[in-house]
């Protein structure tokens, strides 16, 4: 009996600590999964390129109140969460080289913004009526002018991985409509090499920074047939890039915004399905002085490229918005005379 009776004791002894620690493990909660960091929220955004130049000929920024207060701040608090950044290679008065570019990105950075750099590959403006190779690269043969684009982009890439930036998009050129480093890399004479280039940026963006994407930029976000002729002809000639740019200004287009905006709308949607690339409007604007048709224009299209297929559009970015007085002629900002934000500004809340 005192073995049975011992037997009897183990085994209740056993089964209670069988019964315990079941309970135990059982009832630790499953660790829940980490944040997401991935920073896939709607891009609200801004070039403001300007911004260093503007400052440094006394031109302030004001909030609705009056006070001064910093450009890339000041936007933050109208409801932006990106800045847009160009680069040039050697420019005269050093404006928007490298130094420059890093100064600002690092503001942008340290105030929670996201960062998208944009290589012109000109000493000067880059756009679809001018693709000017830098003085420097003028007499390099098509081998060394790829060399000093890698080069280029990976030297400014480092410089501003250095100062603790990470973009998240990268443009290869920008409105390269008829291609880039005119005339070798032209589309219209030669989309291969366009290609070639568009590769070789991309392959120096993702040597620095692998997590960029990279963006082909385009303007007149309404012309199907413009895209539809560049993208066929880079995917044809092997072309690698991640997103597909657009600008988007109304005031190009004969039936206003509400025109362009329903045209980009269509015109994204065909870019997603045709190439399964995402897309972004990476540059907008309206006149300043006609805000509240500037603020309507900008709710639709920002509620338009929210509903893109598979929610690939990645966000609406306006350009240069903190421009007033007639700022270098660019009456498209969207401030008005005394440094104040306009309504058209409240489309991004």
């Amino acid at each position: 009996m005192r073995i049975i009776y011992s037997a009897f004791i183990s085994l209740c002894l056993l089964c209670c600590i069988t019964f315990f620690g079941c309970k135990k493990k059982s009832s630790t909660p499953t660790p829940p999964p980490p944040p997401d960091t991935t920073s896939s929220s709607f891009v609200k955004g801004a070039d403001v390129s300007w911004v260093t130049e503007m400052e440094s000929s006394g031109i302030k920024f004001y909030n609705s109140a009056g006070t001064a207060t910093e450009c890339m701040a000041l936007l933050k608090s109208l409801g932006l969460n990106s800045i847009r950044l160009r680069v040039w290679v050697n420019p005269s008065a050093g404006w928007n080289n490298a130094a420059d570019v890093v100064a600002k990105a690092v503001r942008a950075k340290n105030l929670g913004m996201r960062v998208m750099i944009d290589f012109h590959y000109s000493d000067d403006w880059a756009d679809p009526g001018k693709q000017t190779k830098p003085t420097a690269w003028s007499a390099l043969d098509f081998t060394g002018l790829k060399t000093a684009l890698a080069n280029h982009t990976t030297d400014v890439l480092n410089q501003l991985k250095s100062a603790g930036v990470t973009p998240e998009w990268v443009q290869v050129g920008n409105e390269t409509n008829d291609g880039m480093l005119w005339p070798d890399g032209k589309a219209s004479t030669n989309m291969n090499n366009f290609a070639q280039l568009i590769n070789t940026g991309y392959d120096a963006v993702k040597s620095v920074i692998p997590s960029a994407k990279v963006i082909v930029h385009i303007s007149n976000g309404w012309d199907n047939s413009l895209f539809r002729w560049i993208f066929d002809g880079l995917n044809s000639n092997a072309a690698k890039y991640d997103v597909i740019g657009m600008s988007l200004y109304p005031s190009y287009v004969s039936g206003g915004w509400s025109t362009a905006n329903a045209q980009c709308l269509q015109n994204m949607n065909d870019m997603v399905s045709r190439y399964g690339k995402e897309v972004m409007i990476v540059e907008v604007g309206m006149p300043w002085d006609n805000a509240a048709e500037s603020k309507n224009f900008l709710t639709d299209i920002i509620a338009k490229a929210k509903t893109v297929t598979n929610k690939k559009c990645l966000g609406v970015l306006y350009w240069e918005p903190e421009c007033y007085n007639n700022w270098k002629g660019h009456t498209l900002g969207a401030f008005d005379n005394s440094g104040k934000p306009t309504v058209a500004m409240d489309a991004f809340k």
